[in-house]
Formats: C-alpha cells, sequence, structure tokens
C-alpha cells in the first residue's frame, strides 16, 4: 500500500525556519509530480509548491515564493520544504502529496493529487 508521511513540523517564532519532510513507501515516489498543500483553520486547502520527478522543476504559490524551498532526494524516496522567514499566517496543517494516473498538468490543484500525507501543525507565532 501507498504511504506518504510527514515530519518536521512544530511551534516556531514569526522570522524563524523549519525543515518539513515527506518519507514514501511503495509506487508513490515514481510520480512525476510531488507536492505539499496546507489548511488553516476554517480555510480551504491551498497549493503551497510542487516539484518534477527529477527536482529540475519547482512550483511555488505566490505568498512563498523566496521563503519556501521545495527539493527531492529520489534515492530516499523523501521531499522536503525548507521554509524560512515564516509569518504567522504560515501556520497551518501541511500536507504532502503524489499526483496519480489522471494527471493533466495542474500541480497546483489539490483535485490533481491522488495519495496524501496525514499532515504536521506548523504553528508560527508573532
Amino acid at each position: 500500500q501507498v504511504q506518504l508521511v510527514e515530519s518536521g513540523g512544530g511551534l516556531v517564532q514569526a522570522g524563524g525556519s523549519l525543515r518539513l519532510s515527506c518519507a514514501a513507501s511503495g509506487r508513490t515516489f515514481s510520480s512525476y509530480v510531488m507536492g505539499w498543500f496546507r489548511q488553516a483553520p476554517g480555510k480551504e486547502r491551498e497549493f503551497v509548491a510542487a516539484i518534477t520527478w527529477s527536482g529540475g522543476s519547482t512550483y511555488y504559490a505566490d505568498s512563498v515564493k523566496g521563503r519556501f524551498t521545495i527539493s527531492r532526494d529520489n534515492a530516499r524516496n523523501t521531499v522536503y520544504l525548507q521554509m524560512n522567514s515564516l509569518k504567522p499566517e504560515d501556520t497551518a496543517v501541511y500536507y504532502c502529496a503524489s499526483v496519480g494516473q489522471y494527471y493533466s498538468g495542474t500541480y497546483y490543484d489539490p483535485r490533481e493529487y491522488v495519495y496524501w500525507g496525514q499532515g504536521t501543525q506548523v504553528t508560527v507565532s508573532s
């Protein structure tokens, strides 16, 4: 069975940094695109970042561009999200996900993703 497990969340002061990890098992890590999404209380799940299998292409939401970096280590079956200069508005549950066989190219759309991790909480205090 496919499994994605996030880790690395926690409490951090504004301006601080966290690194999230997503460990994959099964065939999920062969997915062309892996993404990070986040969901704050009372809000819809929103796109944060995505990366292609080779790591050659990365995509970011405007709200995190220049602060967050997505990377991928296929040998370790792990995707990372390095988060710097964190702001209180970054507070959310962060999920990693993999697209499925019907992926049509809209990497920012959560409906494109079939496999999801359980989420890890990130809380940024003022």
